[in-house]
């Protein structure tokens, strides 16, 4: 089993910076840790991710802005967030890959608005 725990978020003016932190608690060898966030009426979207092996990628939306880094000892995920933009405000959610299953936390509000 494995167990997502999300901190970090709020309201923030445009131009403004934010941090979200991850947790994945477990026994097991996590692969992929990813967020991914989901705006009122929209599907759930990839905001960037970190393979296993180290690889990153960004959707194109939030590329030079956003920075993800990864702990693997301690399976946590911290994504940067700056330059934000009222586009930005979405219920972010991290996830955590094991064995072909996705677990999540549950969900951390980002309000970018003046």
């Amino acid at each position: 089993q494995v167990q997502v725990v999300e901190s970090g978020g709020g309201l923030v003016q445009p131009g403004g910076s934010l941090k979200l932190s991850c947790a994945a608690s477990t026994i097991f060898d996590i692969e992929n840790m990813g967020w991914y966030r989901q705006a009122p009426g929209k599907e759930r979207e990839l905001v960037a991710e970190v393979t296993s092996d180290g690889t990153i990628k960004y959707a194109d939306s939030v590329l030079g802005r956003f920075t993800i880094s990864r702990e693997n000892v301690k399976n946590t995920l911290v994504l940067q967030m700056n330059s934000l933009k009222p586009e930005d405000t979405a219920v972010y959610f991290c996830n955590a890959q094991w064995a072909t299953l996705d677990f999540w936390g549950q969900g951390t509000q980002v309000t970018v608005s003046s």
